[in-house]
């Protein structure tokens, strides 16, 4: 019996076997997928490196390149240190230590899809869980930089942890084979002990909670008892149905884990459905809170005796993904009794831009509440609603939340664009309709709003006529506005903990304001409230901080620069409390480390110097030095870097990084590589407002897969965006036109330079840059040989849009045809090597597209490879992979760009050496 789709989808749990069985699993896909690689016995006798180099290609299992090429893959990046996590008593930052790449045997254990969630079936829990963890914890002196390393279980990896209100322990899971459990650790000791052995079911929710007093932990639990976990049927119980009968158009979006049968809908459910339980610290005891149920999320208000909860809803989808089923946002009590519904939707068949469960970010709008969030002394919530008096609303209480699924006007994530009056309400319990109160009533329309830790002082975020504004008001005088802050086409927001980060902003509105963007006021600063939440940071003068980054328009000579200004409450009197430098080095402003602004972190580094932090007096201008990261990859600093203009036959003008070799001598022509990833804009100042951020001081990082490691194999790398133009809705039209221009433009001007050899070049790109690289080999007759990873490369396919296009294929059908290099493979000139994750899950680039295109490229007598990695999703991760890939990659560039293999492929070879 043939595999079904599903088969081919999601590939059931595979029982745990050695490395070498898995690699050879990899092997038997590349020999299955491999076109000819034009082997010949006289031409391997007259040229062994050439020989070699087909060989590598054609190799089984997984292989590695060379030295030189894998020290740069796997430098040791995982040990640099950054601080960002500081404890609520600001003494200590707490670091998550990996122990480096991750690896296919961790990658590689059971898991199972349901339409998209991946889960351990064996842990109950997530998969990444189980593929990457931490595996120590550290905690770092703020004051001088001492590093401690907490007590953990052996046999375990380290996920989610969180910090205990007083900063004097940390909850965190240790990740078990079978499954996972919650550790606390005791700061003063170094000691940690787990609290309860019942294990945690960490499938959605994926890490724990304290309450305000440091007493209890939140966390959702095994059911106990739990039923056994429905099977899959032995033999099928009837065809798989699906109806489309009420004419909804629905455009989703493709995605390569979709559920099929309905028994996959019980083991859903079995696998997130969860108890809702209080942990005890003390005492090591559980109170579990109500009946098991499918949470998606979960956020107990600061007292513990109230939760806020998403649960996911039936009836669930077989053409859409879990995060578009539906949900119910519920308050419970700490009986586990729902006490009001915040909000309900059902499955969302078409494309949304909204959170899915266990997503609700302080933006979204909760049954009308948006910005539903709870009061920084945990008693009840707070949001922002329309004036229902200005609506006319009379049939409501005034002040009454609106019934779930109402709107309170406003655009969550950003300005609010109501032009009637809103207004800040308390929700208080037991949370019923008429169980609110007016806080603040605004003249206008709030985008968002933050409190005082002692809930004395609002501040309000406002928009109005395009001026945004934060002001103050304290609660016992309403009716007296302090300004903060007041600037034409910004969008004001607030910063620094979490939920009101979520707004965005702080900055000009859709970066296409110029004046606004180059004098950004910033966004001003929170933290974490004394019972948890995001409350104001505000200075024993009564002061606030805005906190920004300064440009400039000429930003290769003056680069960004972070800022931090404290603003006096009652005046609006400004003053600067620090400045970046910016002359050939980059400082960028961290945490405070109190609440006066007195003492700050500081990460300082520039082009040859790796990111540092120091403990900076603000006041006094000295520092401590607080880390000691070396440069993990020092043959990669050493590269020579050119940031070249160039300038199209039409005027368009972009930017090209070009990287080449450490010892390259000036009029030296290399072979080139080109990396590309084009963008849409309208015009030359949409891709001018894109780069204008752009810091040329910074240290140059590299990930696994930078493509400038291939100047250390003798080539000079383009790494660029070329901009597609067009008319606002219909850039796409000029796709083809413009990928050609912005390619020949390219290859004019490193040539003009003297940098390429133009009669010796490849090129490639992933995910829409590898669609991107197939286009350019079927509409140029540029390069010897391209490179294209996780693509997608029919557009019928992905028929309702992707990237920024926004029209369907039936609307602009022609456009869709053009750019689809499938229907011109018989065109594609060079050789292509293709490459795809198995478990690719990125929506439109199912790996049926490349299995299909290597299809066709077999059909047309195309040279060409595939290699198709198992467990890896869209971008692989694991050392095995990564290796893999490198080796492949530089074989297949050294064979057919800087030797020419093809011209020994247009020989017409006695036995051809195709690999079926």
């Amino acid at each position: 019996m043939p595999p079904r789709r599903s088969d081919l989808q999601r590939p059931t749990p595979v029982p745990t076997r050695s490395l070498a069985v898995r690699a050879g699993r990899l092997a038997a896909l590349v020999l299955l997928f491999a076109a000819p690689l034009i082997a010949q016995q006289g031409d391997a006798a007259a040229n062994p490196k050439l020989t070699a180099l087909r060989e590598t290609l054609a190799k089984e299992g997984y292989i590695e390149p060379s030295s030189e090429v894998a020290k740069l893959i796997t430098a040791p990046r995982h040990l640099s240190v950054s601080l960002t996590n500081l404890s609520p008593d600001r003494k200590w930052f707490l670091r998550e230590q990996t122990d480096g790449l991750p690896s296919v045997q961790t990658f590689g254990k059971p898991h199972t899809y349901y339409g998209g969630l991946q889960v351990d079936p064996k842990a109950n829990r997530g998969r990444m869980l189980t593929a990457r963890g931490a595996i120590a914890l550290q905690l770092i002196d703020a004051r001088t930089g001492a590093i401690t390393t907490l007590d953990a279980p052996k046999g375990a990896t380290i996920s989610g942890a969180v910090w205990a209100p007083d900063g004097k322990k940390i909850a965190y899971l240790a990740n078990f084979e079978t499954a996972s459990h919650v550790f606390v650790a005791d700061v003063a000791t170094g000691k940690s002990a787990q609290l309860i052995k019942t294990p945690l079911l960490a499938t959605l929710v994926t890490s724990v909670d304290w309450t305000a007093d440091g007493k209890n932990i939140v966390a959702v639990l095994l059911p106990e008892p739990r039923a056994p976990m429905p099977k899959k049927p032995d033999i099928a119980t009837g065809p798989q149905v699906r109806n489309w009968i009420d004419g909804t158009k629905a455009p989703e979006r493709n995605y390569w884990s979709l559920m099929e049968e309905p028994w996959e809908f019980d083991q859903f459910e079995w696998f997130i459905t969860g108890q809702l339980a209080m942990i005890d610290v003390a005492k090591k005891t559980v109170k579990k809170i109500g009946a098991p149920a499918m949470i998606a999320s979960v956020d107990p208000s600061p007292d513990g005796k109230f939760f806020r909860l998403t649960l996911t809803q039936k009836p669930f989808s077989y053409v859409v993904q879990y995060s578009s089923f539906g949900s119910a946002e519920v308050v419970w009590d700490a009986e586990g009794k729902q006490l009001a519904q915040i909000s309900k939707r059902g499955v969302r068949f078409a494309g949304d831009t909204s959170d899915g469960p266990g997503g609700f970010g302080g933006a979204r709008t909760a049954g009308g509440k948006r910005g539903l969030a709870w009061m920084p002394k945990g008693d009840g919530f707070y949001y922002i609603a329309q004036d229902s008096a200005a609506r006319g609303d009379s049939a409501r209480a005034a002040g009454a939340p609106p019934a779930a699924g109402g709107a309170a006007g406003g655009r969550p994530g950003g300005a609010a664009t109501a032009s009637r009056p809103e207004k800040v309400m308390q929700w208080l319990p037991p949370f019923g309709d008429t169980d609110t109160k007016v806080i603040y009533q605004h003249t206008g329309a709030i985008s968002n709003a933050v409190f005082t830790d002692d809930v004395q002082t609002l501040f309000v975020a406002t928009t109005t006529a395009g001026t945004g504004e934060i002001f103050a008001v304290k609660l016992s005088e309403p009716t007296k506005r302090m300004s903060i802050v007041r600037q034409r086409g910004w969008t004001p927001a607030f910063a620094g903990g979490g939920r009101a980060a979520a707004f965005g902003g702080g900055g000009p509105r859709g970066g296409g304001d110029t004046l606004s963007f180059y004098t950004n006021p910033g966004t001003m600063l929170t933290k974490r409230g004394v019972n948890g939440g995001e409350v104001a940071v505000v200075t024993g003068a009564g002061e606030v901080f805005l906190k920004g980054t300064q440009y400039a328009r000429d930003y290769l000579t003056n680069s960004p620069k972070d800022f931090l200004d404290k603003v006096e409450i009652a005046t609006g009197k400004k003053t600067r409390a620090f400045e970046a430098a910016n002359k050939d080095i980059t400082e960028s402003l961290g945490t405070l480390l109190d609440d006066d602004g007195a003492f700050a972190i500081v990460t300082r580094e520039s082009p040859t110097q790796v990111p540092n932090s120091f403990l900076k007096d603000l006041k006094a201008g000295t520092e401590t030095a607080l880390t000691k990261n070396a440069d993990p990859a020092p043959e990669f600093t050493a590269f020579q870097r050119k940031r070249i203009t160039v300038t199209r036959p039409d005027g368009i003008k972009f930017i090209v990084n070009v990287t080449l070799p450490a010892d390259y001598k000036a009029g030296t022509r290399l072979p080139g590589m080109f990396w590309f990833y084009p963008y849409e804009y309208t015009d030359q100042a949409g891709y001018d407002r894109s780069i204008r951020t752009e810091n040329v001081n910074r240290f140059a990082t590299s990930g696994p897969r930078t493509i400038e490691f291939l100047a250390a194999q003798g080539y000079a790398v383009a790494n660029f965006n070329p901009p597609i133009i067009g008319e606002q809705g219909r850039m796409n039209d000029n796709y083809v036109s413009d990928l050609r221009m912005n390619l020949f433009s390219v290859i004019d001007e490193l040539d003009r330079q003297g940098f390429i050899d133009r009669t010796k070049l490849g090129l490639g790109g992933h995910s829409y840059g590898a669609f991107s690289t197939v286009n350019a080999m079927v509409q140029t007759p540029f390069f010897k040989a391209g490179i294209a990873g996780d693509g997608m490369y029919n557009r019928t396919l992905t028929p309702n849009g992707f990237q920024s296009e926004r029209r369907d294929l039936w609307s602009a059908q022609r456009t869709y045809l053009d750019m689809s290099p499938m229907l011109n493979v018989d065109k594609l000139q060079g050789a292509l090597l293709l490459y795809h994750s198995l478990q690719d899950q990125n929506v439109g680039t199912d790996p049926i597209s490349s299995i299909r295109l290597m299809q066709a490229l077999r059909a047309n007598g195309k040279v060409a490879s595939m290699f198709m990695y198992p467990y890896e999703d869209h971008g692989p991760v694991t050392r095995e992979t990564l290796l893999d890939q490198w080796a492949r990659w530089t074989a297949w560039l050294d064979l057919y760009v800087k030797n020419d293999g093809m011209a020994l492929a247009r020989k017409k070879p006695a036995t051809p050496a195709v690999q079926p």
